[in-house]
Formats: structure tokens, C-alpha cells, sequence
């Protein structure tokens, strides 16, 4: 698609207050493919002003109505579907059937489950002689990250508009074409002027002027912790509320009994899928003792065979990072037994799919979220050691376990301080709520739980 040289907001394309650009590249290439305008201060307080004025006219929307508004701007996106997965290989890097499948299909169907709970969600309940009812938030400032860019931004808008809310988008600045064609399809579903508005730029600038902005009722936030933690001070000073989706360190815990190939194979793919760029990934790999050098060697061995199948990382910064987290861990006294820092391609922001063995559970590589293509595998020695080490960040997003008995997985996960554990490989549910414990975060997306962050409660005495 053709970027944008303007803002979207109050139902129109409109011209950025200030001459920044930002140029967005072509990880796979390093090539620059678009610009967009780095928005200011000013640009933000436009469309907030623009989310304001259609608060109270979509607020008192039919849910019905709502939900037939999703429903047309998920039948845009599903047309659109091969360009919302080219645009995304293009700024992200992602190869292209992993566009198509993820990027591309997963936000598609959310937006859908967002216009079915539009139509049937109990907005309204009686308890004994009161009436309680939820009602939106208000306007929402909803700042999304790079690693699934329309997967975030639906995950967000879409409760938010079924709430009744209005939203003032601002997207990574890595990957804002893709949110550009977003408010294309927004506007072409017929939404009202001024429910959504989109605003690119920095973090720093124009996200910092969004989360302190006085007519913002809710700050939805994704991305690293120490962001989360300054969007959380700056609500809090402000009792704003915030619903923060942060970092992770996942633990993958393979129980003795367990098919071990199986759960190593798949463990595999789950830190590979995206690059590793996935907070969930499932990145701690904890084996015992006795099937820990055979879980390695097979996990060596599934690494190996990502070489040519995955895309680069977003960028030059987020490459040096990754690799400088594969030297530490080396230094740290881990075994590399897949991948490494050698470049495995002259162009591009690639890295190896890597495997570090002998990690302990102190090693910074254990401790710390790296957000590439890089396993750790921990062993344990018994079942109290392994939820201790699981246990043992101060992230607790997902995870995974593993057993012959699907029981005995679940009795284990049930022990887990993490939001969201995949029993045997469990599949995807864009239905089931979706966030942290600990530092990974406040408040949970999809859903229902999704859609309550964007209520708040009134109850009314009889």
C-alpha cells in the first residue's frame, strides 16, 4: 500500500502539524519502503479533541448497531487480507505464509468474536433490588508494538468501539502502514467520524503526549516493562486507568512422563514462530535430569532446521540486542549448542535460530527478555524444582507443560504464577483472556475479560 503523509482522525485524512517523517524499512533488505509523519504533541491533542466529540453520540450507539459497524469493518479487513499480509512481510519482515496465517487471519477472526459480543454481551444485570450496568470508559489511548502490529491494534480497538468508546490509535513507529490501512478499512466499513483516529509517531513524543493527555480515560498499553511502568506512574497520577500487556519469560515445563519429542519439537517452534519476537514464547525450556542432554540434542537439532524458514528481527537496534544476549549468556558460563551471533545472511536483520544449554536459573538469559530466536534449556531435578524455576522471574505471561496424563499437567499448571498455560500444546482460543501476572502486566485482552477493560460499573437503587 501507499503510505499516508497525513493523520486520520474526525473521519478524514488530515496534514501532520509538523515536517518529521519516519521512515520505514524493509527488514529483510534494509531497504526504505515509506515514510509517515512523525506526529506531534499537537497532532495528538486534535484527535484526542476528535474522540471527545463523538464519545457521547457512540456511546449511546444500540449495541446491536455497534456490533453491525464491526461486523462491516471485519468483512473490509477479510477482503483486504492478502494486502494486510504483504504490507506486514514488507515493514516487519515476516514471510509471507506466516503473514497470511497469523497476521493477517488472527486479527480478522477477533474483530469478528468483537462484533458477535457487541450483539450479546449482558451490558446490563439485576442484582437483588439494583440495576447494574456497564457503560464505556470513555476515550481510549491505545498504543500497540511492532511484533504483531494488526493483531495488537484490533485486540485493542475492537473491544474498546463494542464498549462504546472512542480510540486514538498510535502504533509502532516500525510498523505504521499496516495501521494506516486499518483506518482505511475503518473508514470504508462506515464507521462515524471521530470513533477512531490515528496518530504516527515516537514513542517518546507523540505515545508519552497520548498517555498523559488529560481527556484520555484509559491508556491500553503493549510492550516492554519499563514503558508499562511509565505509562502506569503517569495513570496513576492521574487515576487513569491502564491496562497494560507487558514482557514474559515463559517456561515450557516437560514432565517426565511426557512424549519428549513431541513437547521439544514444538517447543521449538513456539521461541522460533515470528522470529521469537512474541512475548509469550514459550522461551525457558525446563527438562529433568535424566532426558535433559536428549531434550537437548533434539532441540539442537529442530533449531537447525528454522535456518532458512524464519524472517530477520525488526531491526538493527533489536538485532545487536538479541546478540549481545547470546554473548552474555556464552559468557555466563551457557553451552551453544544451535545458532550464535555469526550473521547468517549479508543482507538483513537476521539471527540465528539459537539454542543455549546448561542455563541456570540466576543466568541472565533465564532471567531476562530477550526477544529473538533464543531457547535457554534448564533442567531440574524434581517436580518442587521445576515450579520453583518456573516460578522464578518476575514475569508470568504464559507457559506451557507437558505430561502423559493431561491431569498431571494441569494439576502443575494450576501451580503456575502465569496468566495463561497451554496443557500438551494447547491451541490458540482468541476467545480466552489473555494477559499477565507479576511485571507482565495489568488487566487481560480477548474475549469477554477483553471487553470488560473498556466498561465501567454503575449500579442503580430501587
Amino acid at each position: 500500500m501507499k503510505a499516508h503523509d497525513g493523520m486520520y482522525f474526525d473521519g478524514e485524512w488530515r496534514p501532520a502539524t509538523g515536517p518529521d517523517v519516519i521512515e520505514v524499512v524493509n527488514p529483510v533488505d534494509e531497504r526504505v519502503i515509506g515514510q509517515v509523519p512523525a506526529g506531534t504533541a499537537e497532532d495528538v491533542d486534535a484527535a484526542v479533541r476528535a474522540a471527545r466529540a463523538a464519545l457521547v453520540s457512540w456511546a449511546a450507539t444500540a449495541p446491536a448497531e455497534r456490533a453491525a459497524r464491526l461486523t462491516a469493518l471485519r468483512d473490509v479487513l477479510a477482503a483486504r487480507k492478502d494486502e494486510i499480509a504483504e504490507t506486514v512481510t514488507a515493514e516487519l519482515g515476516s514471510p509471507l505464509k506466516f503473514s497470511q496465517a497469523v497476521h493477517a487471519a488472527v486479527p480478522i477472526a477477533v474483530a469478528g468474536s468483537y462484533a458477535e459480543l457487541a450483539a450479546t454481551y449482558a451490558f446490563e444485570e439485576k442484582v437483588g433490588n439494583s440495576v447494574v450496568h456497564q457503560e464505556p470508559v470513555g476515550v481510549v489511548g491505545a498504543i500497540t508494538p511492532w511484533n504483531y502490529p494488526l493483531h495488537q491494534i484490533v485486540a485493542k480497538v475492537a473491544p474498546a468501539l463494542a464498549a462504546g468508546c472512542t480510540v486514538v490509535l498510535k502504533p509502532a513507529e516500525d510498523t505504521p502502514l499496516v495501521a494506516q490501512l486499518f483506518a482505511e478499512a475503518v473508514h470504508e466499513a462506515g464507521l462515524p467520524a471521530g470513533v477512531f483516529n490515528l496518530v504516527t509517531g515516537l514513542g517518546p513524543v507523540a505515545g508519552q503526549a497520548l498517555a498523559e493527555h488529560p481527556d484520555v480515560d484509559l491508556v491500553s498499553f503493549t510492550g516492554s516493562t519499563a514503558v508499562g511502568r511509565r505509562i502506569g506512574a503517569t495513570a496513576g497520577a492521574a487515576i487513569k486507568k491502564v491496562a497494560l500487556e507487558l514482557g514474559g519469560k515463559s517456561a515450557n515445563v516437560i514432565l517426565p512422563s511426557a512424549d519428549l519429542a513431541k513437547a521439544v519439537n514444538v517447543g521449538v517452534a513456539n521461541v522460533m514462530s515470528n522470529s521469537g519476537q512474541t512475548c509469550s514464547a514459550w522461551t525457558r525450556m525446563l527438562v529433568h535430569r535424566e532426558r535433559y542432554e536428549e531434550a537437548v540434542e533434539l532441540a539442537a537439532a529442530a533449531a537447525a532446521k528454522y535456518g532458512e524458514r524464519i524472517g530477520p528481527v525488526v531491526n538493527a537496534k533489536q538485532r545487536a540486542r538479541v546478540r549481545g544476549y547470546i554473548e552474555k549468556g556464552v559468557a555466563e558460563g551457557a553451552r551453544l549448542v544451535a545458532g550464535g551471533t555469526e550473521a547468517p545472511r549479508e543482507k538483513g536483520y537476521f539471527v540465528s535460530p539459537t539454542v543455549l544449554a546448561d542455563v541456570t536459573p540466576d543466568m541472565t538469559v533465564a532471567q531476562e527478555e530477550i526477544f529473538g530466536p533464543v531457547l535457554s534449556i534448564l533442567r531440574y531435578e524434581d517436580e518442587e524444582d521445576a515450579l520453583r524455576i518456573a516460578n522464578g522471574t518476575v514475569y508470568g505471561l504464559a507457559g506451557a507443560v507437558w505430561a502423559a496424563d493431561a491431569a498431571e499437567a494441569v494439576a502443575f499448571a494450576r501451580r503456575m504464577d502465569t496468566g495463561q498455560v497451554d496443557i500438551n500444546g494447547g491451541r490458540f482460543n482468541p476467545l480466552a483472556p489473555f494477559g499477565g501476572y507479576k511485571q507482565s502486566g495489568v488487566g487481560r485482552e480477548l474475549g469477554s475479560h477483553g471487553l470488560a477493560e473498556y466498561l465501567q460499573t454503575k449500579s442503580l437503587q430501587f
